[in-house]
């Protein structure tokens, strides 16, 4: 799939030990699995399938059992967040901001798939009416939906035969 190869770096590797301390300061067990998902985690910067992080860890002998578990550990002591972006897929992500929710947009290409971290500023939303049924609102997320610019370049190098005709009926 197309996601996997834009999983690119988002920082230098991280040291293994701070790894540890990050679990040991959420109150989880540093064990191998956990210290291999957050890892993973820490070096992509979009969210990540549980399949796809299983794919990743692969080589290093953890089953799919073993990384959802971790996963969920991770989830509950808020060092990892989950979503659905629409599909029914959870993806995971770390939380790169501690003490935060570290809420923000996603950008969802409807052709390839691919799914992008937006900014928190990137979309604004504001309140309107009375908002006093949302008193015990849980959480909130926003999914961009639309073309990414990849593809938007792709359609351009198509043979224009293949394209809808332009021109209008007169008359």
């Amino acid at each position: 799939m197309a996601r996997k190869a834009l999983a690119r770096a988002a920082a230098a590797p991280v040291d293994p030990e701070e790894l540890r301390q990050r679990l040991r300061t959420a109150g989880l067990r540093s064990t191998a699995p956990r210290v291999a998902v957050l890892n993973h985690l820490e070096q992509i910067v979009q969210p990540a399938s549980h399949a796809e992080i299983v794919d990743a860890l692969a080589p290093l002998g953890f089953d799919r059992a073993t990384v959802y578990r971790g996963l969920a550990d991770l989830v509950e002591a808020k060092l990892v967040t989950r979503t659905d972006l629409g599909d029914h897929v959870w993806r995971f992500e770390l939380r790169r901001h501690a003490g935060t929710d570290d809420v923000h947009p996603h950008f969802v290409c409807t052709r390839c798939g691919d799914i992008r971290c937006l900014p928190a500023a990137a979309v604004q939303l504001r309140a309107v009416g009375d908002l006093e049924e949302l008193s015990s609102l849980q959480g909130l997320e926003v999914h961009v939906r639309g073309v990414c610019a990849r593809c938007q370049g792709a359609a351009v190098d198509l043979d224009p035969s293949a394209l809808p005709s332009l021109a209008t009926a007169t008359g």
